[in-house]
């Protein structure tokens, strides 16, 4: 079956403060552990999800994979060294670590860390969050959908889809060259931008009820130059969602409503109509960036493009008495 899911993230920061403030209060995670240079945060019963590490760097450390099998392993291990990139096998320590049965490691072409694990461990006690939250959709789903900055987006392309088995959702080439990866029914489980940088661009996380998402909006807005998108829809996903600036200066998505996909049906395609039905305005951006994505939301609206309606949810659509 291969990979599964995306299992955790791991970055490099020295704020850890800083990033337990925002993980708890901002997104709702639990702290599992403060002790030592390593801060582990939870979001459901995996043991944790998000590990910030006091290290120099404010960058993505890896991000981990959950496999089917530990057979797995094997078969993925080998189809990375056939393509020339090495691969460790994880010590006993190191997945005590990461709380997992095994695990091996490698880099991608751009040098990021990906970790391939099977048999996570859970946790017994149930999961409390750190603000007054419905939870998070994980599951087997995972814990979200990770992005990364490419300075060569068709060497990943290669990478993730060809040797490790991911498959093509959708992909945009205007204004920058986009790919979106599913694992599992999740839209996209991880996607590469054409930005011509290196590193993380964000993370998502997506929340099980859309009030969860607004009143972290609201807390968002109360803290200067914390929001980097404002809230906004997107086109490929039909996420609901915003972007707040983190710590380390990267991007996290708050988001509720991620369409869910079949795989045995689902054909990749190109997509032209931009990344956001409406909102979304990014403030991190130069006005002559904001507009160009801008303009593309405008002649979304007057094209009449939208979502399509929730089906479990009808009252949304109706007008009320």
């Amino acid at each position: 079956m291969g990979i599964l899911s995306l299992g955790y993230i791991g970055i490099r920061s020295n704020q850890l403060d800083d990033w337990t403030g925002f993980s708890v209060n901002q997104l709702g995670m639990s702290l599992l552990d403060a002790a030592g240079k390593n801060r582990s945060f939870r979001m459901d019963d995996h043991k944790q999800r998000f590990i910030v590490s006091d290290e120099p760097g404010d960058t993505l450390a890896f991000i981990g994979w959950e496999v089917a099998t530990s057979s797995d392993l094997t078969q993925l291990a080998s189809a990375v060294e056939e393509h020339g990139y090495p691969v460790t096998m994880a010590s006993q320590s190191l997945c005590d670590r990461r709380f997992v049965s095994q695990m091996i490691y490698f880099d991608d072409p751009d040098g990021n860390r990906v970790e391939l694990f099977f048999n996570p461990m859970k946790d017994t006690e149930p999961f409390k969050p750190g603000r007054a939250i419905s939870g998070f959709k994980t599951g087997a789903y995972g814990m979200g959908h990770a992005v990364l900055h490419a300075t060569d987006v068709e060497s990943l392309l290669v990478f993730y889809r060809d040797v490790l088995g991911f498959s093509v959702s959708d992909y945009g080439l205007s204004p920058y060259p986009m790919y979106f990866f599913h694992v599992n029914g999740r839209h996209h489980s991880f996607a590469v931008i054409g930005t011509g940088s290196l590193g993380f661009h964000h993370f998502m996380v997506e929340y099980n009820n859309l009030d969860d998402v607004g009143q972290g909006y609201d807390l968002a807005q109360m803290e200067p130059d914390k929001i980097a998108y404002t809230l906004g829809r997107h086109t490929n996903d039909y996420m609901t969602s915003f972007y707040a600036n983190t710590p380390s200066g990267f991007f996290i998505e708050s988001g509720w409503g991620g369409r869910i996909i079949d795989q045995l049906t689902w054909e990749p395609h190109e997509t032209f109509v931009g990344p956001s039905f409406w909102g979304h305005e990014r403030l991190h951006l130069p006005e002559d960036k904001r507009k160009t994505l801008r303009d593309m939301r405008l002649q979304a609206a007057k094209d009449g493009l939208q979502a399509p309606m929730l089906v479990d949810c009808p009252w949304l659509y109706s007008t009320r008495s």
